[in-house]
């Protein structure tokens, strides 16, 4: 998926400037990383808060039309309002399609409902994890993750390295650690046995 972030070059910085960007319904950003020098950027805030709400803009390289001249980006960092609906600062980083980069990439979970060990036993699933750091080349970034709990019992879970990765991207992991991403769990009052004892009979 393509998806355009369209800013212009801000002339003047400091909080005070921001703010009064912000009252004009602009969002303040800056974009950094590759040969090129930091620039300061601004953004439309309705435009921007818009696609913050879809999963693939937090997960995608972007294509930023900075007046013009475009680049291939990833979002880095969000500051939102501590109660209001809205962007006070934006970050976005350069990608080099020859180099790899790292990422956060969001888990969708399927078949929940058809796993052994919630519709014989009755248990509940665990989500440990939303989503895991990847390393990859920029064409390589996947929107998502997904992970398959049609075979999972109670009492079984899924580790970071049984997840299936696209060619090309891995999983960042520190030495020796396999941390859980999904569990089923037995629910309380022992209700899995007797779903296992109905099931049987």
């Amino acid at each position: 998926m393509q998806i355009e972030v369209k800013a212009t070059k801000r002339e003047l910085q400091g909080s005070g400037a921001s703010r009064r960007l912000r009252r004009a319904g602009r969002v303040p950003g800056i974009v950094y990383g590759g040969e090129t020098q930091p620039a300061v950027i601004e953004l439309d805030h309705n435009d921007l808060y818009h696609a913050l709400q879809k999963e693939a803009f937090h997960a995608s390289v972007l294509t930023l039309d900075l007046d013009g001249a475009r680049e291939s980006v990833v979002l880095r960092d969000v500051q939102w309002h501590g109660y209001r609906p809205l962007v006070l600062h934006i970050d976005f980083q350069r990608v080099d399609a020859t180099h790899k980069i790292h990422v956060k990439v969001p888990l969708h979970f399927v078949n929940a409902d058809i796993a052994p060990g919630v519709k014989l036993s009755g248990g509940n699933v665990n989500h440990v994890m939303t989503e895991v750091d990847v390393t990859c080349l920029p064409a390589n970034l996947p929107e998502f993750l997904e992970v398959d709990l049609k075979d999972l019992g109670t009492g079984e879970s899924i580790h970071l390295t049984q997840i299936k990765y696209p060619e090309g991207v891995e999983p960042v992991q520190h030495k020796g650690e396999d941390p859980v991403v999904v569990a089923i769990s037995v629910p309380r009052g022992g209700a899995a046995e007797g779903g296992e004892e109905a099931a049987a009979e």
